[in-house]
């Protein structure tokens, strides 16, 4: 935006807000600092136009009236009670989880709003601290690039087309939806609503749309159905679990089966410990089963029901096949996003970081360094929109209309002094992407016990609060934008003892399962936060055993002691930044290659890909990467047919020689074969 285009905006913002009556456009044109560039009525009519809906989209309401008795002419005017944001009392407990709830953005793609959000709230004294309560730290992920569009489009009720393709589809289909809302399940992205084109209701994955999202301009406004609760149609994709197998596993190995397992019976143990337990294990399609039990290797082995076993022996056949196969299909295209720009932080918009910046600064010592740190900005450039600040104000524009600015002090010390800005003195009104960020980063917090437990109920009165100030078109969104993070009592059990132990500051003691390798190991850990992401919730803490900070996934807890001593975290020992989100990835990490079915695309989605270039006949060539090659090499083993591992070669080898080793237990395909001792099974 042009410095001229802000301050002719700034001006027409302060002469509708000091106006009594409706101002015609002429006399807008011929009262308003910066319309007189126009030099014909076309030119000015253009520039009027595209003023309105730029600071409509800004969240600032301009009125429409008669603003001329005589012709009917219409006229122009901000109301006051429209404009600014309505006086809002919070109580202690009540600050510190909507702060939490702006927190959990501070990553994602609504974190700008969530900043504003608290920026204007403290501009009408609202005591609200982001920083409260450091050892929470809830966060939201939006990698999604179609997120922002249908976020948009749910807010403004408009329907949308977008390519999709489903799990083993080689191609993507078009799709035309009336979105009724966006819901976070277990880290991923959905959106609910009805395909046009089917004629029902359909839930799409995000990370699933292919290309762009269209979103429908034209035509009437979706109606949401009654009585439609989004989350529990997200849910009902997730099937519930009808059948049983019984399974023989080593000693020591397959932890992820045992957790799951109904039963586990202990199996006779040879002379150095080892030796195969059973385990009832519930699954709901054969297909689940035989990549859980696959991943496992030569460790697991399915005994019944027949079927499972013969899908079991055939699948892992498939291993060994693919890793047989002679060379990689080529590729047809570029890497996923590379042609697309680099998404980074959107530059906030000029004119309403002015709109935030007066009421921020009267009445109160704020410093430019402070500012530029809020808003992104280097310092010269704060200064430079106080300078654009200075030169505007009420129609006249006399010294005793504009606006009051020390600009020696800005730049000598840093202070901002404001003055002779009284128009502009009560802060704009949340606009329905900050309201609405807030109140749905405060659906987030019912997943800590920590926030649900503030005396009085307070996540519940501070939502109430913050949508009787936004009005009831910020309630609607909020409605159609739902998180859930599902916790089993296991979970919220050691969430809860864990948090006692960080505000009491003892140190814990683990034993844990690794997400890498199929190994529990023991670990005293100084607990420094709790941090609730992508449908997980992890103790952060300093790791004795590893001697750093580390996260650990709270449902891959198996035990947890809280000891009786303090916890020492080592001085200089900080919190992760997070900001790329909980897995950490290092340049160390090796790079794994996998060639991916059609079937198989939704590694592309579960993972973070280095490169995903497509191949024919929709597959994919993916390549991640990983502090522990061993757990690809699970990944390949729970694939079968439907993707092989190719680099490195040795891995790629160690891959079939498992496989091969696991098909040993099944004897001849299609027969029952017997359990056999294998002595180069791998640590």
């Amino acid at each position: 935006m042009s410095r001229r285009k802000t301050e002719r905006q700034l001006n027409l913002v302060i002469c509708l807000l000091s106006t009594r009556r409706h101002l015609t456009a002429q006399e807008i044109r011929a009262t308003v600092q910066g319309y007189a560039e126009a030099d014909t009525e076309s030119a000015f009519k253009r520039m009027f136009e595209r003023d309105k809906r730029e600071l409509r989209d800004s969240g600032i309401p301009i009125q429409v009236g008669t603003g001329d008795a005589f012709s009917g002419e219409e006229g122009y005017r901000i109301s006051r009670s429209d404009y600014e944001l309505p006086e809002i009392e919070l109580l202690p407990d009540e600050a510190v989880v909507l702060g939490l709830a702006a927190r959990a953005w501070r990553h994602a793609s609504l974190g700008e709003a969530a900043a504003n959000a608290l920026f204007k709230l403290r501009s009408a004294g609202v005591p609200v601290d982001s920083e409260a309560a450091p050892g929470l730290t809830p966060a939201m992920r939006t990698d999604e690039p179609a997120f922002g569009p249908v976020w948009q489009a749910v807010r403004d009720r408009r329907p949308i087309s977008f390519d999709y393709r489903k799990p083993g589809q080689e191609r993507a289909q078009r799709r035309e939806v009336e979105p009724w809302g966006i819901v976070n399940l277990r880290g991923h992205w959905y959106v609910v609503g009805h395909d046009r084109l089917r004629d029902a209701r359909r839930v799409f994955r995000l990370g699933r749309i292919q290309g762009g999202v269209d979103v429908v301009r034209t035509g009437p406004d979706v109606v949401v159905p009654e009585g439609v609760e989004l989350r529990s149609v997200v849910s009902q994709q997730s099937a519930v679990p009808e059948r049983t197998a019984t399974l023989r596993v080593r000693t020591d190995s397959a932890h992820a089966l045992r957790r799951r397992a109904l039963r586990v019976v202990p199996g006779e143990r040879d002379g150095t410990g080892g030796g195969w337990d059973t385990l009832t294990l519930p699954y709901t399609d054969t297909g689940g089963l035989v990549r859980q039990v696959a991943s496992h290797g030569s460790r697991a082995v399915v005994v019944e029901p027949p079927q499972a076993r013969a899908a079991v022996a055939s699948h892992l056949a498939g291993v060994v096949e693919g890793a047989a196969a002679a060379e990689e299909p080529g590729a047809v295209g570029a890497a996923e996003g590379e042609d697309a720009p680099a998404r980074g932080p959107r530059s906030a918009d000029q004119l309403r970081r002015l709109l935030m910046l007066v009421p921020y600064a009267l009445g109160r010592d704020v410093r430019v360094p402070e500012v530029a740190r809020h808003f992104g900005l280097s310092e010269k450039q704060v200064v430079s929109d106080l300078s654009l600040l200075w030169m505007c104000g009420l129609p006249g524009y006399t010294p005793g209309d504009l606006i009051e600015v020390d600009l020696d002090a800005a730049k000598e010390t840093g202070e901002i002094i404001i003055g002779n800005a009284d128009t502009l003195a009560q802060p704009l009104r949340l606009t329905a992407d900050e309201a609405a960020s807030l109140v749905v980063g405060l659906s987030l917090l019912e997943a800590l016990p920590e926030a649900q437990g503030v005396e009085g109920g307070a996540l519940k009165r501070v939502g109430e609060k913050l949508r009787t100030a936004a009005g009831t078109a910020v309630s609607s969104l909020a409605d159609a934008v739902q998180v859930r993070v599902e916790l089993d009592e296991q979970v919220t059990r050691t969430q809860r003892r864990c948090a006692e132990a960080l505000g009491a500051g003892q140190r814990l003691h683990l034993r844990y399962l690794s997400g890498y390798l199929d190994q529990v190991t023991e670990r005293d850990v100084d607990p420094m936060g709790l941090v609730v992401q992508d449908g997980h919730t992890f103790l952060e803490g300093y790791c004795h055993l590893r001697r750093d900070v580390r996260l650990f996934r709270l449902d891959r807890v198996l035990e947890l002691t809280v000891l009786p001593f303090a916890a020492e975290v080592p001085e200089g020992v900080g919190r992760r930044d997070l900001s790329g989100g909980v897995l950490q990835r290092s340049e160390r990490d090796a790079l794994v290659t996998l060639v991916l079915e059609p079937s198989a695309r939704w590694v592309t989605e579960d993972y973070v890909c280095e490169s995903a270039v497509e191949l024919p006949g929709g597959g994919v060539r993916a390549t991640l990467r990983t502090p522990a090659p061993a757990w690809v090499a699970r990944l390949a083993l729970s694939l079968g047919r439907e993707g092989r591992l190719v680099s490195p070669e040795g891995l790629a080898e160690e891959v079939r020689a498992e496989a091969e080793r696991a098909l040993r237990h099944y004897g001849t395909p299609g027969t029952p074969g017997e359990l056999v001792e294998t002595t180069s099974s791998p640590e």
